[in-house]
């Protein structure tokens, strides 16, 4: 598995064309085997989340984007399923409020970033101001703009304080997009999470789509790198995310701080 991460981070310093990644898993794959794979990596990133608790030297932010249905919650609870909750926190970005939207476009996200020793991550996250809103004219093209070079120096200088950065995109295919969207309209458990201006989304795919490469390619950078992870299997699409963040963790060679005093021959009575 060695560099496995270089297999889905597209190149620096360069436009990225997003159909050159495929959504789907390699030939020779199995589903059993990733299945088998993702609960040692689970209880792995449970083990190093409680180290890098107990250490303290380091923050991570990991941050999910994608289209509507690719897997965003489900890639949450599938990879972080067995990391318990102390030092753990997750973050669901939604429509500001009026009170972020009273402050710069950062705002809101500075504040929710982790402290060392905790892991955070966003569901979706601050290149929302590079997607959305410059997808349906929320701001003019001169603001959309100038945030790319605002959004890599946010998260240099967050690099500069210890604070690991890993973003993961998504990919699936727009037809398994339509499978997901008629899933949810067809099963009445689902139903809540689907809304009309998911279809108004999916009019606007291409739109979207040279958004997400054009802010991968302006915000790919060493200080905080980009995956574009192959999310029509969602079997798939976990073990990814998971193999890079356990790599990256044990990646810091954390060890446990000594106890506070000597503890040798203690006996509990």
């Amino acid at each position: 598995m060695e560099r496995f991460d270089q297999d889905f981070a597209p190149p620096h310093d360069s436009d990225v064309d997003l159909d050159a990644f495929d959504p789907r898993p390699p030939d020779g794959i199995k589903k059993a085997d990733c299945e088998a794979e993702i609960g040692e990596l689970r209880q792995r990133i449970n083990d190093l989340q409680d180290l890098l608790y107990a250490n303290r030297g380091f923050a991570v932010l990991i941050v999910l984007q994608g289209m509507d249905t690719s897997g965003k919650d489900g890639t949450i609870k599938s990879v972080f399923r067995d990391v318990g909750p102390l030092g753990t926190t997750v973050h669901p970005f939604g429509v500001p409020s009026e009170e972020e939207l009273a402050h710069d476009f950062l705002w809101r996200y500075h504040r929710r970033t982790p402290a060392r020793g905790q892991l955070a991550i966003f569901n979706r996250s601050h290149y929302e101001s590079v997607l959305v809103e410059r997808v349906k004219a929320i701001v003019p093209r001169k603001v959309w703009k100038r945030r790319y070079d605002q959004i890599n120096d946010f998260e240099k200088m967050l690099a500069s304080e210890k604070t690991v950065i890993l973003k993961f995109f998504l990919n699936i295919s727009k037809d398994e997009q339509r499978k997901r969207l008629q899933a949810r309209i067809d099963d009445p458990k689902k139903r809540w999470k689907f809304s009309a201006g998911d279809l108004d989304d999916r009019k606007l795919w291409g739109d979207y789509r040279q958004a997400y490469a054009d802010a991968i390619g302006r915000c790919h950078i060493p200080d905080s790198p980009w995956y574009v992870v192959p999310a029509d299997k969602k079997w798939y699409r976990d073990v990814v995310v998971a193999r890079i963040v356990a790599d990256r963790l044990g990646a810091l060679d954390l060890s446990y701080p000594p106890a506070s005093e000597a503890l040798e021959g203690v006996v509990v009575v």
